[in-house]
């Protein structure tokens, strides 16, 4: 099929949206609580381990990496949800479509890497731990965290340009919440090329996704390795709560992803597509801060600590008035 009769789209309209104002009002509330709440609690993570100098440890600056880039990766999506929720077109153009897919894709692919680096770290804290300190050196960590974010940004840019070049005819409307790459693959006018790219684009995802999960589950391997041969009780439990809160958000982002791009051929009904994407773009950025403060002894004393000299303050001005 040639592409010189096609006339290009040059916007999408989402479809995967409540219809009626009531529905979007009770969907827009929650997900901007939601919002507000990931944005603050990174920068109260970022905040904390940047102004104690006892968390200036490779796994805290990991975990600062991370919260920043938690920021970028649900603010790639999230405002135009909730734009769409309160507007009657719930539009966005093809340019708008393609930044918001390098953006959502390129800060999800640098968290995998920094997930899978913080794997690593953890892996050497438990099993090395006299070598750790030489071989977890800052330069190390800061040039981890920067070859992340460099894969991060790099990785999807031959598909976005790809797709950049495809012709969009027929219907626009997105049956999604947000621009990703198969259901925007799904409007390219389809032909024997597309069918075969859209394959190809499945399985560069699914590499991706497992070849990151087969370096953070060797890491634990090892780790547990170690960890069972720890003679007390008491050593066994503190060598696994330094890895409880990384588990967790490991578990909870990459299930969901896992869902969603290791599917191949599989289809979800719209219910099923939109949940699952709400659970990795919404939900799992809502936890990760709450797994980190909560499940984190040094990052829950630190925000005590500056929660408490902040009432000291406004109490002795209050006083001096």
């Amino acid at each position: 099929m040639g592409n010189s009769n096609h006339t290009t789209a040059q916007e999408f309209i989402f479809s995967a949206f409540p219809y009626s104002w009531g529905d979007s009002v009770l969907c827009f509330v929650p997900l901007l609580i939601i919002y507000a709440f990931i944005v603050a609690g990174n920068l109260v993570i970022i905040t904390v381990v940047q102004l104690n100098s006892h968390l200036h440890t490779p796994m805290y600056l990991f975990i600062s990496a991370l919260s920043f880039m938690e920021i970028w990766y649900t603010t790639a999506t999230i405002p135009k949800m909730l734009a769409s929720l309160l507007s009657e077109k719930r539009s966005i153009s093809l340019n708008g479509c393609l930044l918001q897919m390098y953006f959502f894709h390129s800060t999800g692919i640098s968290e995998v890497c920094l997930l899978t680096a913080m794997a690593f770290d953890r892996y050497l804290a438990i099993c090395s731990p006299l070598h750790y300190p030489t071989i977890m050196t800052p330069k190390l960590c800061a040039q981890l965290t920067l070859s992340c974010c460099v894969c991060g940004f790099i990785t999807p840019l031959p598909e976005i340009a790809w797709i950049s070049t495809l012709p969009f005819c027929g219907s626009n409307h997105l049956e999604h919440i947000f621009c990703d790459f198969l259901p925007v693959l799904r409007l390219a006018c389809t032909d024997t090329h597309a069918i075969i790219m859209i394959q190809v684009v499945d399985i560069v995802h699914a590499a991706e996704i497992i070849i990151a999960v087969m370096l953070i589950v060797m890491s634990y391997i090892g780790i547990v390795a170690v960890i069972v041969r720890i003679r007390s009780a008491e050593g066994r439990r503190k060598a696994f709560s330094t890895c409880v809160s990384h588990l967790t958000v490991f578990l909870l982002f990459f299930g969901s992803v896992a869902l969603m791009y290791l599917r191949f051929s599989a289809t979800y009904s719209l219910f099923w597509d939109t949940a699952i994407a709400l659970a990795f773009a919404v939900l799992s950025p809502f936890f990760n801060p709450i797994i980190y403060s909560l499940r984190n002894k040094e990052i829950k004393e630190a925000i005590k600590k500056h929660v408490d000299q902040a009432k000291t303050f406004f109490h002795t001005t209050r006083n001096l008035k």
